[in-house]
């Protein structure tokens, strides 16, 4: 069954499964308070705005999905895909992320993309389908399926700010690869979509100057084990340091 975040208590109601479920959420969850779920719009406006963002830092990606949006108002994947190029490229748009915007315009047009289809499709069939189309990658699918669409397993392991959040919280000596992203997430399924919007919000708190982070109680039994290992317990409290400057 596919699970979804539609509403507040949604999200409020899957964290305090996750929580009763993986201790290790709960300290994080007492520091961080109860994260707002973010929405954005279905549908080929969210997704071209996910597109807009790929490999840009927040400000930036708000900057030129405010000018896209401006110019194209109300955002129709047929007005994208009659666009002359060279105005799009005004607007801030890379030469890659014109051509997937016509693309997935196109696609559209011909009956070939169904977005709205997406949304009661299984998460990881859904994450297929969109990242089988040129220029949408892992990251950009699973935001659009989580913000846009309200699933709530989506699980964005590539999301630089959600790494970081996972390496200070669980005391880990580096950021985990995509590979360990993928373990670390299996214990909160169908919920990974909530564990990412504690794991930002942690983020924001983590970075804040003087903030220090306790180690949590070990993961629960059986759970998918991280694949870096875990600092000695001697030291509980340990820095979070300069945090690098990252896109949430």
């Amino acid at each position: 069954m596919t699970s979804h975040l539609r509403s507040q208590d949604d999200l409020e109601q899957a964290l305090a499964t996750l929580a009763e479920r993986d201790a290790r959420l709960k300290p994080l969850l007492a520091l961080t308070g109860m994260p707002a779920l973010r929405q954005r719009a279905p549908g080929f406006p969210g997704l071209a705005a996910a597109i807009c963002g790929q490999q840009l830092s927040t400000k930036a990606a708000a900057a030129i999905w405010t000018r896209v949006s401006d110019a194209f108002d109300p955002m129709h994947p047929d007005a994208i895909r009659r666009a002359r190029a060279d105005r799009l490229g005004r607007l801030g748009l890379s030469a890659a992320k014109i051509k997937t915007l016509k693309l997935i315009a196109a696609e559209i047009a011909k009956g070939r993309l169904d977005l709205d289809a997406l949304t009661d499709t299984p998460v990881d069939d859904a994450h297929a389908a969109l990242t089988a189309l040129h220029g949408i990658g892992p990251w950009t699918a699973d935001i659009y399926l989580l913000f846009c669409l309200g699933h709530g397993d989506a699980w964005p392991a590539g999301d630089l700010a959600i790494k970081e959040a996972i390496k200070i919280a669980f005391g880990l000596p580096q950021r985990p690869t995509a590979r360990q992203m993928a373990a670390i997430g299996e214990i909160w399924r169908p919920w990974r979509g909530a564990a990412a919007h504690l794991f930002w919000a942690y983020y924001r708190v983590a970075k804040a100057p003087g903030f220090e982070a306790v180690l949590p109680p070990d993961p629960p039994r059986p759970a998918a084990t991280p694949l870096v290992p875990r600092p000695a317990r001697s030291g509980v409290r340990r820095s979070a340091g300069a945090s690098a400057k990252l896109s949430r």
